[in-house]
Formats: structure tokens, sequence, C-alpha cells
């Protein structure tokens, strides 16, 4: 495998784990400030707006590829 393609399939790895960690942490975070449900949505709505970022880049980047 070469080094381009390692690194390409890792960040997006580690990348997808990492939203996964701080998905939990935002509901722990909502859930000990009880935050209720609108709280607990604008957090995530937050937390998504990142994620949404990282797709777009991603695929951004894909189409020009091609």
């Amino acid at each position: 495998m070469e080094p381009e393609v390692f690194e390409d399939l890792m960040t997006t790895v580690l990348v997808s784990g990492l939203i996964i960690f701080m998905g939990f942490i935002v509901w722990d975070l909502a859930k000990k400030s009880k935050a209720g449900r609108y709280g607990t949505a604008v957090l995530f709505f937050a937390l998504g707006l990142g994620v949404l970022g990282f797709v777009i880049k991603t695929v951004v980047i894909a189409v020009k590829g091609l």
C-alpha cells in the first residue's frame, strides 16, 4: 500500500472515530447539564456543522480528482 493511500484512509477512519467520540462527549455534556431536548438539539447541530464541513471537503476533493 502506498503512503498516500494509507494516509488518506487513516485520516478518514481516525477523523470519523473522533467525530463519534465528540458526539458521545456532547451527549454526556447535554445530559449532565440537563439541557433538555432543545439544548441537546442545538449542541448536536453545532457539532453537525463541523461534521458537514468535513464531509463537504472530502466530496469536493474527490470530485476535483475526477
